[in-house]
C-alpha cells in the first residue's frame, strides 16, 4: 500500500474543529476516491499537533486522491493549521494484532536512511523489531513507511490504550536501538499521539 501523510501544527485551543472537519468531511471526500484503503486521525493536544493519514492501493490512487484533496485541505484544516507538511510513504510492513480504537495512542519514530537500505530495513523490522514489539501489551499494529527518494521513514506502533502506550517506552526504546544499528538507520525523531480515529482494510 502507499501512504500520505498531512503533519499540522497550530494553537491546540482549535484543534478539535479540524478534527471534527476530517472526521466527517474529510473521510466522506477519502471514502470517495478510488484506491482508498482507510484513514487514521492522531492528535497531540497539549502541543497542537495534528497527523492525518490515509492509505492508498496503489501510488496512482494516492497520487489522484491528491489532487482533490489538495484543493479542500485548507479548508478543513482551518481555523486550526498555522503550518502543514505533506508527506508520501509506501508501506513496507503493515502488522495489526488487533483493531486500534479511539482513545488509544501512537509512537511514531522516525528515520534517515541511505535509500540503498530500504530493503534491508524492511527486513529487519518484520524479521527482528516486529517480534520484540508483539512481546507488549497492548500492541494493536506495527507499520513501516519509507520514502525510498528522500531517504526518510516512519515507523508506527499502536497500543490499545495509554496506559499500555507508557509503559511499552522502556521495551520499545531496546527494540529500536538494536533494530536501528542493524538497518543502518538514523532516527531523527520521536513523537506521542492520541488516536481520534484509525481504520485500515490491510493489504
Amino acid at each position: 500500500m502507499f501512504v500520505r501523510t498531512v503533519y499540522v501544527t497550530g494553537d491546540p485551543a482549535q484543534v478539535d474543529t479540524a478534527i471534527r472537519a476530517l472526521n466527517s468531511q474529510g473521510r466522506d471526500l477519502l471514502e470517495e476516491r478510488p484506491g482508498y484503503r482507510g484513514s487514521g486521525v492522531f492528535v497531540d493536544r497539549e502541543l497542537g499537533k495534528l497527523l492525518a493519514v490515509s492509505w492508498w492501493q496503489t501510488e496512482e490512487a494516492r497520487r489522484n486522491s491528491d489532487e482533490v484533496m489538495r484543493e479542500r485541505r485548507g479548508s478543513l484544516l482551518e481555523p486550526f493549521a498555522a503550518t502543514t507538511a505533506v508527506d508520501n510513504y509506501e508501506a513496507l510492513v503493515f502488522h495489526q494484532v488487533r483493531q486500534p480504537a479511539q482513545g488509544g495512542g501512537l509512537r511514531l519514530t522516525r528515520l534517515e536512511l541511505d535509500p540503498m537500505d530500504a530493503d534491508l530495513l524492511a527486513d529487519t523490522f518484520r524479521t527482528s523489531v516486529v517480534p520484540r514489539l508483539e512481546t507488549l501489551p497492548g500492541l494493536a499494529r506495527a507499520s513501516l513507511l519509507v520514502d525510498r527518494q528522500r531517504g526518510r521513514g516512519l515507523v508506527g506502533a499502536l497500543f490499545t490504550d495509554r496506559g499500555s502506550l507508557v509503559a511499552s517506552r522502556a521495551a520499545q526504546a531496546a527494540a529500536r536501538h538494536e533494530g536501528a544499528a542493524k538497518a543502518h538507520v538514523t532516527v531523527t525523531g520521536l513523537e506521542e499521539f492520541e488516536i481520534v480515529f484509525t481504520d485500515v482494510r490491510g493489504t
